[in-house]
């Protein structure tokens, strides 16, 4: 599955370079082949990695993570939480345009399409990259987790003044990961219907980070999608 290796930025690919050679994503590749031949993956082969293009090393302000690609048709495209223009927004995705409303004051947007903030550095990174048609959480455990665990190490050890968004528990664990002595965490329930009201709502998130930001004499995201 030659799509799996080059199609990464440029700063990306040489931090990440090591990770491509390990036998976990060489089995990882084989996984990605064999899944090919029977099943829709989804995102699209090219946007698997949209999330490093949009967003390369050394441009990184903003680490929102999330756990696994949409399933739906037409919605994964390589940013967490995000679908492509003319989508229809997920719960996940309508509770934390709620809250961005009620935090900083921005409309409800038309579009699903988190690419602005990716490209003003906000990576927005899936724990799983993949995922088979209508089948949650079916390429966990294949190796993903793995890569980005290196992701977000790398980013700890070789960057400062991070802001790294942590929505629900499984995003929480990765908190390990993270030298908070560097870095800003915040953590929050994770935005899906089941959860939003335990403290999604309300932890104004977006105000804080560019809150952080500007403290840092970093400039701030610009939060509107549209």
């Amino acid at each position: 599955m030659s799509e799996i290796n080059p199609q990464i930025e440029e700063s990306w690919k040489n931090i990440l370079s090591p990770e491509f050679q390990k036998p976990y994503f060489l089995a990882l590749k084989g996984f990605l082949v064999s899944e090919k031949k029977s099943y829709s993956i989804y995102p699209p082969g090219p946007k698997i990695f949209e999330a490093f293009n949009r967003t390369p090393y050394d441009k990184v302000k903003v680490v929102l993570l999330g756990q696994d690609p949409y399933h739906g048709p037409g919605q994964a495209h390589g940013l967490c939480f995000s679908v492509p223009a003319g989508i229809a927004f997920p719960p996940s995705l309508q509770n934390i345009f709620r809250e961005l409303q009620t935090d900083v004051g921005i409309p409800y947007p038309l579009s699903g399409d988190l690419t602005k903030w990716a490209d003003q550095g906000v990576m927005l990174l899936n724990a799983t990259l993949t995922v088979r048609a209508n089948q949650a959480g079916s390429h966990q455990g294949q190796g993903w987790e793995t890569f980005t665990d290196a992701v977000i190490s790398s980013l700890s050890a070789g960057r400062e003044n991070l802001v790294f968004l942590l929505w629900g528990n499984y995003a929480r664990q990765k908190k390990a990961l993270i030298d908070a002595s560097k870095h800003h965490i915040l953590e929050a329930p994770h935005p899906s219907p089941l959860s939003v009201y335990r403290g999604f709502f309300g932890c104004r998130h977006f105000s804080q980070t560019n809150h952080i930001l500007q403290q840092a004499g970093i400039p701030p995201i610009d939060w509107r999608t549209d």
